[in-house]
């Protein structure tokens, strides 16, 4: 890396020959506008309010700073008639497209524009596509994108179908400008304001860090096999038998190791999902395919995101249409789900089998078991690290804190379940089992939660400080 000296304003600056012109000129203390760039993604260009003037050999061009190099010897002007000019228009066409938008009314402001010429539209995305990056390039999930063409163009998820990859991480509402992406009603991006309203509205009991909001937390075992000591099983069978849910979204594997979310309806079909699956899988087309075939008490178990999707769903209205909807939901603890191709590929090579052929596979103490007729095969979970979906990285939350009872094996006895209950319809589920119960060393749960939550917030660091 080598120093190279130019002027920009007038100001002779030194930089890093790696640092771009909005870089160098950030660090010299010399605003230049933006509303599409982030410091921890690649710059692109888009909204073009960055835009500067340079004269190189005699000549001068507009260029987008956040995109453009440093160079010896070059003269750069923020703000020359031609700059303002071009950013006076932007403003106007973006005051035109959002005008309730305050970030975009103070800006147009700055530059003389109050009210624009052309006919004013009700949006409030201004297509800077930050929150489509942040999902792709940091998170690793791109659950959104920009779609269609011309005055068509939006950002929202495939076919504007509610999303299947959304992990309701809220990084995308965290860089959206004018929170835009809070209003798209296929994604479940949850900010912590309305983590801590759902909780203070729907569940009750004692408020912990790592735990969250709960009134019990017990381990227990059923007669009913299952995941660990079979609570969730036993629960839905008993709710199902009694008629107290018409049917429960759960997720049922297939073969080759593939899972999918079923509407199970029969005691039979919650026998046939029992076990824990490890990879991520959509939910929520499923609970509308459920809702609209005229189902109204049900059922959801799910991941901490899976459960999120629903609560943000519920926050949003997004569920209106089932006004008689009452949907309980079992959150299961989660660390992190695995890439189905990644860990087959893992398998394969530590143990040279097949993951296809696994007829169960169980995860606790830091051991990671695939079970195959008679024989065990196992390693510590941080061999698989590797494996695990990359958004999982963005998730804080180890307990499915939102959900109405809480279950895992963290805490508890071997063959024994975790069960935190949060509400009372999370209660009147576990009160109607058969059950033994047991003590919960609720310190390994929080040791565990408070690890995740710090990766989180590791990862979430590189967003905030580029705010």
């Amino acid at each position: 890396m080598t120093k190279v000296m130019l002027r920009i304003d007038d100001r002779e600056i030194e930089t890093d020959d790696d640092k771009t012109l909005l870089e160098a000129a950030k660090d010299a203390g010399i605003c230049i506008p933006t509303l599409c760039h982030h410091p921890a993604l690649d710059p692109t260009g888009a909204c073009r309010l960055c835009s500067v003037e340079i004269e190189k050999n005699g000549r001068k061009k507009i260029v987008t700073s956040c995109n453009y190099p440093v160079e010896e010897g070059l003269n750069v002007n923020t703000s020359s008639p031609d700059v303002r000019h071009l950013r006076a228009m932007i403003l106007e066409l973006l005051l035109a497209r959002c005008p309730e938008e305050p970030k975009i009314v103070k800006l147009a402001k700055e530059y003389g524009i109050t009210s624009p010429r052309f006919r004013l539209a009700d949006e409030s995305c201004i297509l800077c596509g930050l929150c489509a990056r942040v999902c792709q390039e940091l998170v690793g999930v791109s659950a959104i994108s920009p779609i269609s063409r011309g005055v068509e163009r939006a950002i929202d998820t495939p076919y504007r179908d509610f999303s299947d990859d959304c992990i309701a991480c809220g990084a995308c509402a965290l860089v959206c400008p004018t929170n835009a992406i809070k209003k798209l009603s296929n994604v479940y991006p949850l900010t912590p304001e309305e983590t801590i309203e759902i909780e203070d509205r729907l569940l009750q009991g004692e408020r912990d860090e790592e735990i969250g909001v709960y009134s019990d937390i017990l381990a227990c075992r059923t007669h009913r096999e299952g995941q660990d000591g079979g609570a969730v099983t036993a629960m839905l069978a008993k709710a199902i038998d009694k008629g107290e849910i018409d049917a429960a979204i759960v997720v049922l594997q297939g073969e080759e190791y593939r899972a999918h979310a079923v509407v199970a309806e029969s005691v039979e079909a919650v026998l046939d999902s029992r076990g824990t699956k490890y990879l991520r899988v959509p939910v929520i087309p499923t609970l509308f395919e459920a809702l609209r075939s005229g189902k109204r008490r049900l059922a959801v178990v799910g991941t901490p995101c899976q459960i999120r999707a629903v609560r943000k769903l519920e926050l949003e209205g997004s569920l209106s249409e089932f006004p008689d909807a009452k949907i309980t939901l079992i959150g299961l603890f989660c660390f992190e789900s695995f890439d189905r191709e990644e860990l087959r590929r893992h398998v394969r090579d530590m143990f040279d089998a097949d993951l296809e052929k696994a007829e169960r596979i169980q995860i606790g103490k830091g051991k990671f078991s695939i079970f195959m007729g008679d024989k065990e095969f196992s390693c510590k979970v941080s061999d698989l690290e590797g494996d695990a979906n990359e958004g999982c990285r963005f998730c804080s939350d180890f307990v499915s804190r939102l959900a109405d009872i809480s279950v895992g094996s963290v805490g508890s006895p071997e063959d024994y379940s975790t069960v935190i209950i949060r509400s009372e319809r999370g209660r009147r589920l576990l009160e109607r089992i058969d059950r033994s119960e047991l003590e919960v060393d609720e310190g390994e749960i929080a040791k565990l939660s408070s690890i995740k939550r710090r990766r989180a917030e590791r990862q979430f660091k590189k967003i905030i400080d580029g705010l």
